[in-house]
């Protein structure tokens, strides 16, 4: 920390002496408050922010430049109704108005209209293919449905990343952000995190013009290091709680979950026993090295008509996380495009292509590092023998517990040795959850799309005697994946590539009445699944000014989710659990014949206490306890949808300093798609089924991708203000409120929430607080909530935060001096997710010249 202070007095001593000489260079030319601008996302077409039908935030290029965040990618948190997800220091996710999830399938993101998501999970890879802070030209979040607009999955919202045109962004930029994180932290010690970006775009003439962008990171990732138990009343008929507890499971201690837990006969009584496991810090390379690039070519065909080629590449190295912790590691992702945009029509053509190299899946590695030196019926038949011949010996039941864990894992692989990497690099190496570790999939996504305005091409004398504007468009996407037998199989039988495809198509027409104080919209698409019926999606506005800058809205639509790759197709082996995708092709015989593993631990646990403290033999206790055992009633996947409405206002006022913008919406969920858990018994007799789920290794078990019972409704409200005072002193504000309203059966299988009741962001900012010196502060506030996940489930803390920043300006050189969290207190976005702190950065941008 104490370098990172120095830097900065020395830099702002340079920067001091350098200002007046370069006074008389400067022409200020950033005075005005931009609160009108043209946006697109939230009607496909450009309009004025404030004549929006839909809600949607805005982050300019402007509001990027003086943000109090290092990047404009966090800077995005901070906008009016947004939740982040933090997996690591390089993996950020985005969410608004609840359902969220560190794999967000219901939150699209675009890049100049394209979908960056990596294929086979159906989301996108944070950052991964997005656009540098050099390029960016700004951001604009459409929160709540726009599948109805897109035909994506976007239920929960969808961001728009629109980049600089080389035409009018020329010359070359770098940038230079160098920070460090860990400060005052016990388990490592302060790290140095680096971002280095460049920027070059020129046009060769009038027509053709290209630009290029590279940007490379590296760090050391934060770390997950949460100690509690997920499973604390395994054994507490036995009084054995806290550390006492054998079967403990704690959060971010993998190798210790349910599939490494067996039910020992100790001494006449029965014990949940967990093996060891490793902490996720001790078998996780925690190093971040991202590297990202692009490269795009425009040409001018004539006057109102582009023609654009666009190559993007990732390459990441850092932790990532879904159902379980992944470390990412020479994870290739690529996308290219070809665009064609005219006044009146837009054709758009992409593909997709992602290779997770040489990732691998944290808790596989640990809970098989732990069988690699023993396996687990050896180290529970070694645990028993010890806890015996520990307890004849006159030990406490404490002491003999304790005395065999230690026995038992005498000679266990220890991080840090030359031994354990050596492990790592096999296990690594083996595609198979089941006795390694390896994620190898290669996957695919071919996506054309074409946009058109019909009342362009009917002619002026069709628009001035209807004055309808017409869109009509139409889409069409396939995901392809390769069978590599543990993620992905093929049905049939064969190594042959999995191919999943839709269509769709929209009509859209949008007219003006009173004196054009009314806009009124409607829109319908219609969209097709090779494994569904068609879906219907529409979408009506409208939008009303009873006064001069002065706007209330309104709209209704429905919106539909297709399964994406993963739901649909998954065959996974992960610790003796087997996750399948619940498409029929998928999990045809299973659904049927299996048993819900919620009663079946119900059972087991029941079976326990009987035998424990009611002195019934096994046999006694199974038999009392059978009608506990209950089938599974679930069945194969459908389409989730939603039912959003939602009406807003925005108005400006005080000479158009003040801007404020409210919404309130309403939503009903049904058929989310959520995973069940049910075990099917080895063997058949129906005399002895009990006696079959009574023991683990007597059942088949499954986690199958289903369709929730349950419809589900939540609601909410946010409020944004922005106030430009004089000299350039600027306010902003945002609260949003986001509740559950209810469900209307509650069969456990509904998405989680997952989303704080608030969320609040305070800013203030002067850019030009003393001639080029600026500066900006945001304090943000958010409620504790619970988190439900099939890795962890427990209550987030509330969050507060401070972010700031001083920035000088010359003509060609900003600097940024600042920190997140710079009060260094720790938080966690998400139950299982990483502890974040502070982070002190020094930006250096050089403009384009």
């Amino acid at each position: 920390m104490k370098y990172t202070l120095l830097f900065t007095f020395f830099l702002t001593s340079a920067v001091l002496q350098a200002q007046t000489r370069l006074d008389s260079l400067r022409s200020d030319t950033s005075r005005n408050v931009q609160l009108q601008e043209l946006v697109i996302t939230a009607s496909r077409v450009p309009e004025r922010l404030l004549l929006s039908p839909l809600s949607i935030e805005l982050l300019n290029a402007r509001q990027i430049r003086y943000s109090a965040q290092p990047s404009y990618y966090e800077a995005i948190e901070n906008l009016k109704g947004v939740q982040l997800l933090t997996s690591s220091l390089g993996f950020k996710v985005y969410n608004t108005r609840g359902f969220a999830n560190p794999t967000n399938v219901r939150f699209v993101q675009l890049v100049d209209g394209m979908d960056n998501q990596a294929p086979h999970i159906g989301s996108p890879i944070a950052s991964a293919l997005a656009p540098s802070d050099l390029d960016i030209e700004r951001v604009e979040i459409v929160p709540g449905a726009a599948s109805a607009l897109y035909g994506l999955s976007a239920l929960n919202g969808l961001a728009q990343l629109i980049t600089k045109d080389p035409f009018t962004s020329p010359g070359l930029s770098i940038g230079q952000k160098t920070g460090v994180n860990h400060v005052g932290e016990s388990q490592v010690s302060p790290q140095l995190y680096t971002e280095t970006s460049l920027r070059y775009a020129q046009p060769l003439s009038n027509r053709f013009a290209f630009k290029i962008n590279l940007t490379y990171q590296q760090g050391y990732d934060w770390i997950a290091r949460d100690a509690a138990d997920l499973n604390p009343n395994a054994n507490v008929s036995l009084g054995l709680t806290g550390m006492n507890n054998p079967g403990s499971d704690r959060v971010n201690q993998y190798g210790d979950e349910s599939a490494n837990r067996r039910t020992l006969t100790l001494g006449g009584k029965k014990y949940v026993v967990s093996r060891t496991g490793y902490f996720e810090n001790d078998i996780t390379d925690l190093r971040l090295r991202n590297l990202r690039g692009d490269i795009a070519l425009y040409w001018r065909l004539k006057p109102g008509w582009t023609l654009s080629y666009h190559y993007k590449a990732a390459t990441l190295n850092n932790v990532y996380q879904r159902t379980n912790r992944f470390r990412l590691e020479n994870y290739r992702l690529s996308q290219q495009g070809l665009v064609l945009q005219s006044p009146a029509l837009l054709v758009r053509l992409y593909g997709t292509a992602e290779n997770t190299g040489d990732s691998y899946n944290i808790r596989s590695m640990a809970e098989n590092m732990d069988r690699s030196f023993k396996s687990d019926d050896r180290w529970f038949s070694d645990f028993s023998s010890q806890f015996a011949a520990a307890t004849q010996a006159g030990q406490s039941v404490g002491q003999a517990l304790q005395q065999a864990r230690t026995q038992a894992d005498q000679g266990r692989i220890q991080p840090g040795t030359t031994a354990f990497d050596s492990e790592v690099s096999r296990l690594r190496a083996i595609n198979n959850w089941d006795i390694g570790a390896a994620l190898r999939v290669k996957s695919w996504l071919y996506h054309g799309e074409a946009q058109l305005e019909v009342s362009r091409l009917l002619g002026p004398t069709f628009r001035e005697k209807t004055g309808l504007h017409l869109l009509a468009g139409g889409d069409f996407r396939e995901y392809v994946v390769f069978p590599d037998g543990n993620y992905f199989i093929n049905p049939d039988g064969t190594d042959r590539n999995l191919q999943y495809r839709k269509a769709g198509g929209f009509v859209q027409a949008s007219r003006m009445f009173w004196g054009e104080r009314l806009k009124l919209t409607g829109s319908l698409r219609l969209d097709k699944n090779q494994y569904f019926t068609p879906r219907l999606n529409p979408l009506v506005t409208a939008v009303y000014s009873p006064a001069a800058e002065q706007y209330v809205r309104a709209s209704y639509q429905t919106g539909y989710r297709y399964p994406s790759l993963f739901e649909a197709f998954s065959n996974v082996n992960s610790g003796g659990v087997k996750r399948v995708g619940g498409l029929k092709v998928m999990s045809q015989g299973i659904f049927e014949r299996s048993y819900f593993r919620t009663s079946i631990d119900a059972f087991q646990t029941a079976i326990n206490t009987d035998v424990n403290t009611n002195q019934l033999t096994t046999e006694q206790a199974i038999q009392k306890n059978k009608g506990l055992l209950r089938k599974n009633t679930y069945t194969y996947l459908q389409p989730e949808q939603v039912n959003s409405l939602e009406v807003g206002y925005r108005g400006l006022f005080f000479k158009k300093r003040l801007y404020i913008d409210v919404d309130f919406y309403y939503n009903v969920y049904r058929n989310f798609i959520a995973q069940v858990e049910a075990n099917i018994p080895k063997k058949s007799n129906p005399d002895s089924l009990a006696y079959y789920l009574a023991d683990r290794t007597q059942q088949d078990r499954y986690r199958l991708w289903t369709n929730s019972k349950t419809r589900v409704y939540n609601y909410g409200s946010s409020v944004g203000i922005r106030y430009a005072l004089v000299r350039e002193w600027t306010v902003t504000g945002n609260a949003s409120l986001a509740r559950l309203d209810r469900t209307d059966q509650g069969d456990g299988l509904e998405e989680a929430f997952n989303t704080p009741q608030w969320i609040t962001n305070v800013g203030l900012a002067n850019p030009t607080l003393w001639k080029s010196f600026g500066f900006s502060v945001n304090y943000k506030y958010q409620s504790a909530f619970l988190w439900q996940s099939s890795l962890a489930t427990g209550q987030v803390p509330a969050i507060h935060t401070f972010d700031a920043q001083v920035s000088y300006d010359f003509f060609w050189l900003l600097v940024k001096v600042g920190g997140t969290n710079v009060f260094n207190r720790p938080y966690t976005t998400f139950k299982a997710g990483p502890s974040v702190g502070g982070l002190y950065y020094t930006s250096l941008v050089l403009k384009a010249w």
